[in-house]
């Protein structure tokens, strides 16, 4: 309330200054103002008369005050012409920017008033034109003029800033006085005139931490060595005020988080002295051991912590990795252990920070050690061969329980238990070996084949006596030694080819050897031909030394006719010790070859060959086979097929055939059990048989007579008509016959099959089951079940 009073009272003296001052110009613009039409003259430069035309109007620049809450309008200001008389002949308009709504003016008096309230940040001014017509006739007694209407400012707006809230981040133990944000605030009022746009800043809350400069707003650091780990975050109320910061002046506030970013200002720190750890003998390299963790308050890059190990008896047998995820150091195995061999070690591992600033080396060193000791604990650990593998040499042929070789293996524990060996099996299938369980010397048992397998790759078990799950195994290679034990072959299967016009001496094949023994009993290879055949008067041999040799024509003139094969047994002989030799033989052809040595043929029938059979003769005996292999077909072909029978069928005579099958027979197929001569027509064995294409000379007429009733059911009667009527036609084929087996042999074990009689004897079955199947074995049911009836019946 009080500011509110402050207000209206300065709104009131500045209203009354500028109706004083508006008061004062408009009398002396009268003093010296009159209507006049015409104008002073002057001259100018250069005698130049100018011209200044005397403005009617008698009127000021306004001014009014803005956000007023009077009861009566605002008098803004009062407009005269200095033609206007007093006798209400002038009538004043107002047009322009607000005119009849904001601004009305009395046309009578040229009063102008402000019937409503206007603010400034709305808008500053406003233009309005002004013009004196004669009340009666409304004709412009001036020219229009336009002046201005002022809004007077007052401080009506408080400074608002930007945001609401800032945040602002400063590195921890930053210097009193480091710039930290600036915050801005703005004010709606007139910054021209007089101090309600000016803005001064102050801290409300955040003291002592930080401060802010009362012009621009800027927050700074006023404390040193403010530490994030102890606090981390800050919250800074800033206040912006009007007036210059005086009494009544209008403020805003905002709010500012302050966070401190982590400088690299704390080293790391073990949080003992010593760490115990333990580890088994058996443990592989790589196995984690344990685990060191330095605490560094910093956060990210700045508390990041590398392990190494920089003195310790154990140096060679853990290595420390760093666990970048928890920022531990891993202490892991890098060499194998022995209990026996040493129980414990002692490590000095050292923490120091990755990244180091400068600005705080002086506190201190950014690192720090401890001790780990690490005890080694026993284990149950399996045999250990004295060597990693073992090769041994044997020579082939060795007889049966010649020793190879020995290994050996001890329990490294501290008992020292027996150890037994095996062989892995697996490794030798054909149990060559076989080995001594109590010290390990390993025999043969068969004789080996160098040519066969070079080298054996067994493998050796080692098991203590009393733990058999502790087991070792080795890989034993065994080299069979070569000795001379194969003797040199031909390399390949040689056959030779000599021309019959062959000249002595000439060279027609080279023959080398080949041995299954190692170099050293096979190669060089010596050639020659046996003893007996020295002197051979066919052919001669010639050594190259070099495991070569060269076969010779020693004469000319081979002839095929005479002989056209030679077989030459050569000698080779290697260079082992003892050195062994075979006979191999060379076959030899001779052909026949043109003038410049090309074989032609090697054929000994090639000289007869034209007295023999000529191209031509070929064909002729090949076209007769074909010949003879048709006719047999065609005749094949016609034997299977099926003569059609000479005998007339006529598809429109009625055949009755009866025929009774009283034996388990072949039925109709069966013509042996029968005189088919009965069916036989007798003119047909007198040679008569009817022909198809010859009509008979005669036909036989039945008597009418003879023919049974077509309603007669005496079979009997009809059989024995159509047996008279068949008897005297003498053309007429025997279509209806009647055969009768009436015996069935004697002594059957199956007995009648017939179901003719079925009906009369005595039966153990029961078809009443038949009644249940429904009407489509209704007949059945009744025919089978018509026993029952009669003797129900009876």
């Amino acid at each position: 309330p009080k500011m509110k009073e402050d207000n209206c009272l300065h709104a009131a003296l500045i209203f009354l200054g500028m109706l004083y001052y508006s008061h004062a110009l408009g009398t002396e613009k009268l003093s010296h103002s009159r209507p006049s039409l015409h104008g002073h003259h002057e001259k100018g430069k250069e005698g130049q008369v100018l011209h200044r035309s005397k403005r009617g109007w008698v009127w000021n620049q306004f001014f009014v005050i803005e956000e007023y809450t009077g009861p009566d309008p605002v008098l803004v200001g009062r407009l005269h012409s200095d033609i206007d008389s007093g006798d209400g002949n002038i009538k004043y308009i107002l047009s322009g920017e607000g005119a009849g709504i904001i601004f009305v003016i009395d046309d009578k008096s040229g009063n102008i008033h402000a019937t409503k309230t206007l603010d400034r940040e709305e808008r500053a001014q406003y233009t309005l034109t002004a013009q004196a017509v004669d009340r009666n006739t409304n004709r412009p007694l001036e020219p229009p003029s336009e002046f201005i209407v002022k809004v007077q400012d007052i401080n009506d707006n408080p400074p608002e800033f930007l945001h609401e809230n800032y945040h602002a981040n400063v590195p921890e133990r930053s210097n009193v006085g480091t710039s930290v944000i600036q915050v801005t605030a703005s004010d709606a009022d007139d910054p021209t005139y007089g101090n309600s746009a000016k803005l001064v800043y102050s801290i409300l809350e955040g003291q002592p931490y930080f401060s802010v400069e009362a012009q621009t707003g800027i927050i700074r650091t006023a404390l040193p060595n403010m530490d994030r780990e102890a606090k981390e975050e800050y919250h800074v109320v800033i206040q912006a005020k009007d007036m210059g910061g005086h009494m009544g002046g209008l403020s805003g506030t905002t709010k500012v988080t302050i966070t401190l970013t982590d400088v690299n200002d704390n080293p790391p720190k073990f949080p003992q002295s010593v760490y115990q750890m333990s580890v088994s003998e058996a443990a592989v390299p790589g196995e984690e051991v344990g685990r060191v963790k330095a605490k560094d308050p910093d956060i990210g890059e700045n508390g990041l912590v590398a392990y190494s190990i920089i003195d310790g008896d154990g140096m060679d047998m853990f290595e420390i990795t760093t666990d970048y995820e928890t920022q531990e150091g891993v202490v892991k195995l890098k060499e194998t252990l022995d209990y026996e061999t040493k129980k414990s070690y002692s490590l000095k591992v050292e923490a120091a920070n990755v990244h180091i600033d400068p600005k705080f080396i002086s506190n201190g060193p950014f690192k720090d050690t401890v001790t780990v000791k690490i005890a080694v604990e026993d284990a149950d650990e399996p045999p250990v061969f004295l060597k990693p593998s073992y090769i041994f040499e044997v020579q082939e042929n060795a007889a049966s329980g010649t020793v190879v070789g020995k290994v050996h293996a001890k329990d490294p524990d501290a008992a020292n238990s027996a150890i037994r060996y095996s062989i892995d099996r697996h490794t030798d299938l054909e149990r060559y070996f076989v080995i001594n369980a109590e010290d390990g010397n390993i025999k043969t048992i068969k004789a080996l084949d160098r040519e066969e397998i070079a080298w054996h790759n067994i493998s050796v078990f080692a098991v203590e006596v009393h733990k058999q799950h502790q087991e070792a195994k080795v890989p034993v290679a065994i080299k069979v030694i070569d000795v001379n034990d194969n003797a040199p072959k031909f390399a390949a299967a040689y056959e030779a080819f000599v021309c019959e016009n062959a000249r002595s001496n000439q060279q027609f094949i080279t023959i080398s050897a080949d041995d299954k023994d190692d170099s050293a009993n096979g190669p060089r290879f010596i050639f020659s031909l046996p003893p007996e055949i020295i002197h051979n008067p066919n052919f001669t041999l010639r050594d190259n030394r070099d495991n070569t040799a060269s076969v010779l024509v020693r004469r000319e003139g081979f002839s095929r006719q005479k002989q056209d094969l030679y077989l030459l047994p050569i000698v080779i002989s290697d260079g082992g010790l003892p050195p062994l030799s075979s006979t191999n033989t060379l076959t030899v052809r001779v052909c026949g070859c043109d003038g410049s040595g090309s074989l032609l043929s090697c054929n000994a029938e090639a000289y007869v060959l034209n007295a023999g059979l000529s191209t031509g003769a070929l064909i002729a005996i090949l076209a007769c086979i074909v010949i003879l292999l048709v006719i047999v077909v065609l005749f094949v072909t016609l034997k299977r097929q099926k003569k059609e029978p000479l005998i007339v069928f006529e598809e429109e005579d009625v055949r009755e055939n009866i025929i009774t099958y009283d034996d388990e027979g072949g039925g109709e197929e069966d013509t042996e059990a029968f005189d088919i001569a009965t069916l036989q027509n007798p003119d047909g064995i007198n040679g008569f048989i009817p022909r198809k294409d010859i009509k008979p000379e005669y036909q036989y007429m039945p008597r009418p007579g003879l023919r049974p009733a077509p309603n007669s059911v005496d079979v009997d009667d009809f059989i024995n008509t159509r047996i008279q009527e068949a008897d005297n036609d003498p053309t007429a084929p025997p279509y209806d016959s009647i055969q009768i087996y009436g015996y069935e042999g004697r002594g059957s074990v199956a007995g009648s099959l017939s179901s003719l009689e079925s009906a009369t004897t005595d039966s153990d079955l029961d078809y009443d089951y038949l009644q249940n199947w429904g009407p489509r074995f209704k007949k059945l049911a009744d025919l089978y079940g018509s026993k029952d009836t009669f003797n129900d019946d009876s």
